[in-house]
């Protein structure tokens, strides 16, 4: 697999070879600029011991030159030269009368040949023997051996920059490859994870501190995932068990009003009692479309400003009868103002006070308590006096679908399981959270509202 098919179609570049390329192109540039530095150095240091040399060596000549001028005059001198001429290879001497005449120069071939790497000394000996009292003299010195030894000091520092270069891309992209082998054999265990395997998590023998908070959250990440995972099979598992019931409940009655002649009144009574399964059917339907949409992101539509205790009157108002049916008193404690979407907060407190009134105990007082929470939240709950919650169905209160023993309902009537779930969406909506309390036979279930921004 390629890391354009990794990728999904989108261009990518190699970790190692980009950086073995920048490491390499900055060693050559510190490696070239330190021996260039250090090839400028003793170049300078070759001319000042070269101009060094030719002036004692002009000043020798001049010497020799004014001893055999003083000694013997113009033959004594040019005897001289003639027979010190072989030993100033590579080198030129040139000597003129003060009007310009040559009176002395060495040869321009054989070991006296020059190349184009040469300095010369101009200078005057003075002889009173001498015609016109003096001579003006040129020395002339060849530094071509010093000249190739700079080429070739040149040659070598540039090989010794291109293979600095090399060997620390080398070398670094061998050690990339080799430090990204964690980061290879992650992938590997990634790409082994499957629906199947949801449970696997990611794991190395010794993780890079770097590489630790990334596999941490991805390990976090899957533990989200496969709760998620488990989750919707369970409730995948939970809407066809809900659904098989009423459906084979219309089908049945179906099928025996149909196996016979019946009765108009008989027909009826048949097509009232499909109608309730359907309108079970669709109530149901629109609670898992409003928990689809809370889930995708949707947020409450709030209003003005308005009183919760007032909303909560309004709902104990519409629920009235179900109360009085059951034996129960109702109150409702505290206020606050603030604002929400009316409609699903009504909804909630609705479902609130339908499961505490399934739940109480005939006689005892449902009360609807609203009270001020943490961090500017508001705490509106449902208390009612009966049975208490077994501790371990506490958290689970709120999943869909869920339903507390059968023995706790009073009315023995069976529901779908989503109201409390409803709840938990509509508090998610107003950034909110559930909250679930049972002790002393006293149960409290309840939601928070957070202030809008």
């Amino acid at each position: 697999m390629t890391p354009r098919d990794l990728a999904g179609g989108l261009c990518s570049h190699s970790i190692s070879v980009r950086l073995s390329r920048k490491l390499a192109v900055l060693t050559m540039l510190v490696v070239g600029g330190l021996l260039g530095a250090a090839y400028g150095s003793v170049k300078l240091l070759l001319v000042e011991k070269n101009a060094q040399e030719l002036k004692s060596r002009s000043a020798l000549i001049a010497d020799i030159i004014g001893l055999e001028a003083q000694a013997g005059g113009v033959d004594a001198v040019l005897g001289r030269m003639v027979a010190d001429a072989p030993m100033r290879a590579s080198t030129r001497l040139e000597l003129w009368t003060p009007d310009g005449a040559v009176l002395y120069a060495d040869p321009t071939a054989g070991p006296h040949a020059l190349s184009d790497h040469v300095r010369s000394a101009d200078f005057t000996v003075k002889a009173a023997k001498l015609p016109g009292g003096e001579l003006r003299a040129r020395y002339t010195m060849d530094f071509d051996s010093d000249a190739r030894m700079g080429r070739n000091w040149a040659l070598l520092m540039v090989l010794v920059t291109l293979a600095s270069g090399a060997l620390v891309a080398v070398g670094v992209s061998w050690h990339v490859r080799r430090g990204l082998k964690p980061l290879h054999e992650l992938a590997a265990q990634t790409r082994a994870i499957s629906p199947r395997r949801l449970a696997q998590r990611l794991s190395l023998d010794d993780p890079a501190e770097e590489l630790l908070p990334w596999i941490v959250q991805f390990n976090a990440l899957m533990q989200r995932l496969e709760g998620a995972y488990a989750q919707l099979e369970g409730f995948n598992a939970d809407v066809a068990h809900e659904l098989r019931t009423p459906l084979a409940t219309l089908i049945g009655e179906t099928e025996v009003a149909l196996s016979r002649e019946r009765s108009n009144e008989s027909l009826r009574d048949t097509l009232v009692s499909n109608l309730e399964e359907m309108q079970r059917l669709s109530a149901m339907v629109n609670d898992m479309l409003f928990l689809s949409q809370a889930d995708r992101g949707a947020v409450a539509r709030r209003g003005q400003p308005v009183s919760l205790a007032l909303l909560a009157r309004q709902v104990v108002e519409f629920h009235e009868a179900p109360l009085e049916d059951a034996g129960l008193h109702w109150q409702v404690q505290g206020d606050e103002t603030m604002a929400v979407d009316e409609a699903l907060v009504k909804r909630a407190v609705s479902n609130l006070l339908g499961n505490a009134t399934r739940f109480a105990r005939r006689g005892s007082t449902v009360v609807i308590r609203i009270e001020p929470g943490a961090s500017g939240q508001v705490r509106l709950v449902v208390q009612n006096t009966g049975e208490a919650l077994d501790a371990q169905a506490l958290p689970r209160l709120f999943d869909r679908f869920f339903r507390a023993d059968s023995s706790r309902f009073c009315d023995g009537e069976q529901h779908h399981g989503l109201g409390l779930a409803i709840v938990a969406a509509i508090a998610r909506m107003h950034d909110g959270h559930t909250v679930a309390e049972s002790e002393g036979g006293a149960t409290r279930v309840g939601f928070t509202l957070t202030q809008a921004a």
